[in-house]
C-alpha cells in the first residue's frame, strides 16, 4: 500500500502524490489551507469511526464481519510484499500499455469500492428504514468438495436492507467509473480506509510496532531513494488516495489542482490506534487515555508532515513523521502511568484468525485414567466386547473421591476383622 503526502503547490505527488509535470497557477493561501484542512479531516474520520467499529467487530459473531488478524510474522513480511507489489506495478507500466492496465484496475476497484461503500453506510442507513420495511434474510454460501471434505470458501449473510445499500453504492461506482470525479474517488477512499481500520486487527502492540517500523523504512526508501513510487502513482488511476482541490474556491467542483494523501497514511496508523482503543477497554477503567493520546499524536504527525512539505517544497513520506508520533506518545504515557508491561502483554480479543476452528467449551470428563485410556482405545480400534464390571468398580470410576473414602473404610474393616480373628485363635 503506497503512502505519501503531495505538495499540490508544486504539482508533486506520490501514491496519489506524484509529480504530474504540468505548470499550474500559484495557489492562494486560502485554497491551500482549505485543501490541507479537508485532507486532515477526511483522514481523521475513518480512523475515529473505524476504531469504534473495530470494537464491535471484535465482539461480534457474524461470520461475514470477522476481522482479519495481523500476526508478527505477517507484519514482518508486509513491507517486503508491498515492495514487490510496487516494483511489479512499475514493471507492468513500463512494459504494457497504461490504458489497458488502468482499465483492468478500474473494474477491479469498481467492484471493491461498491462492496466497501455498502458495508460502510449499512449501519447508518438502517436507522432510516421504517419498522414496516419488508426485510428478508439471505445467505451466500460457496463451498468446495462434498461430504465430509466440504470446505466453506464464502459464507456471507445479508438482508434486503444491505441490497438497498448495495444499489446506492453502485450509483457512486458508475459515477466514478464514467467520470473519475474527485468526490466519488473520496467516497471510495473513505470507505476503503474505514473498512481497513475496522476489519484489520493487530494481535498485540509488539506486532503494531513491527508493522509500523517496517513500513517506516519502506515509505522512506521508495519516496526518497527511487522514482518507482512516483512513476507508479503518476500512472495508477484508482481510489487509493484522498484528494481535495486547492483551487476549489476559483473553479468550484471542476477544480483540478489537488492535494493528495495516500490511504496507507490513514489505514496503517489507524489500525494501531484502534488496537490501543481495545487496550483501553480491556483495562476497564472507563477512560480512553491511550486512544486519545495516539489520536492526538496522529494529528501532530500529519500536521508536521504538511509543515515540512511546505518548507522543502517536495512530497513527503508521511509515515516518516506519523510512526514515531503514534508509537512514541502512547509509550511515554504508559511509562508515566507504569503500564508498559500491561500494554505490551495485551492480546487483542480477535487474535484467533478467522476460519480457524475454535474450542468454545471443554467437555466434561469423569473416570480414572485407566478407564479414559480404555475408552480412547475402543474409539480407535473399533467396538469390542468389554469385561463386565461390578457395581463397586463402576462407582470407583465415576466418583474417585468417594471411592477413596470407601476404600479406606474397607481397609479399616478388614484390619478390625483380622484383629478379631487373632483374638479368637488365642
Amino acid at each position: 500500500m503506497d503512502s505519501a503526502l503531495s505538495d499540490p503547490h508544486n504539482g508533486s505527488a506520490d501514491t496519489g502524490a506524484a509529480a504530474n509535470g504540468t505548470t499550474r497557477p500559484p495557489s492562494t493561501p486560502e485554497g491551500i489551507a482549505l485543501a490541507y484542512g479537508s485532507l486532515l479531516l477526511m483522514a481523521l474520520l475513518p480512523i475515529f469511526f473505524g476504531a469504534l467499529r473495530s470494537v464491535r467487530c471484535a465482539r461480534g459473531k457474524n461470520a461475514s464481519d470477522m476481522p482479519e488478524t495481523i500476526t508478527s510474522r505477517d507484519a514482518a513480511r508486509f513491507p517486503i510484499i508491498a515492495s514487490c507489489t510496487l516494483l511489479g506495478l512499475y514493471l507492468f507500466f513500463k512494459i504494457f500499455s497504461q490504458e489497458y492496465i488502468n482499465l483492468l484496475l478500474s473494474m477491479y476497484f469498481f467492484v471493491l469500492g461498491i462492496l466497501a461503500l455498502s458495508h460502510t453506510i449499512s449501519p447508518f442507513m438502517n436507522k432510516f428504514f421504517p419498522a414496516s420495511f419488508p426485510n428478508q434474510q439471505y445467505q451466500l454460501l460457496f463451498t468446495q468438495g462434498s461430504g465430509e471434505n466440504k470446505e466453506e470458501i464464502i459464507n456471507y449473510e445479508f438482508d434486503t436492507k444491505d441490497l438497498v445499500c448495495l444499489a446506492l453504492s453502485s450509483i457512486v461506482g458508475v459515477w466514478y467509473l464514467l467520470r473519475k470525479h474527485w468526490i466519488a474517488n473520496n467516497l471510495f477512499g473513505l470507505a476503503f480506509s474505514l473498512n481497513g481500520v475496522e476489519l484489520l486487527h493487530l494481535n498485540n502492540v509488539s506486532t503494531g510496532c513491527i508493522l509500523l517500523g517496517g513500513l517506516f523504512i519502506y515509505d522512506v526508501f521508495w519516496v526518497f531513494g527511487t522514482n518507482v513510487m512516483v512513476t507508479v502513482a503518476k500512472s495508477f488511476e484508482a481510489p487509493i488516495k484522498l484528494v481535495f482541490p486547492q483551487d476549489l474556491l476559483e473553479k468550484g467542483l471542476e477544480a483540478d489542482n489537488f492535494a493528495m494523501l495516500g490511504l496507507g497514511d490513514v489505514v496503517i496508523p489507524g489500525i494501531f490506534i484502534a488496537l490501543l482503543l481495545r487496550f483501553d477497554i480491556s483495562l476497564k477503567k472507563n477512560t480512553h487515555t491511550y486512544f486519545y493520546t495516539s489520536f492526538a499524536a496522529y494529528i501532530f504527525g500529519l500536521g508536521l508532515t504538511i509543515f515540512i512539505m511546505h518548507i522543502f517544497k517536495h512530497a513527503q513520506p508521511a509515515l516518516l513523521y506519523l510512526v514515531p508520533a503514534c508509537i512514541g506518545f502512547p509509550v511515554l504515557v504508559a511509562l508515566a502511568k507504569g503500564e508498559v508491561t500491561e500494554m505490551f502483554s495485551y492480546e487483542s480479543s480477535a487474535e484467533i484468525l478467522p476460519h480457524t476452528p475454535r474450542l468454545t467449551h471443554f467437555p466434561t470428563v469423569s473416570g480414572s485414567p485407566a478407564s479414559l485410556a480404555d475408552s480412547m482405545q475402543q474409539k480407535l480400534a473399533g467396538p469390542r466386547r468389554r469385561r463386565p464390571q461390578n457395581p463397586s468398580t463402576i462407582y470407583e470410576e465415576s466418583n474417585p473421591k468417594d471411592a477413596a473414602a470407601v476404600t479406606e473404610s474397607k481397609e479399616a474393616t478388614e484390619v478390625s476383622a483380622s484383629k478379631g480373628l487373632e483374638k479368637k485363635e488365642k
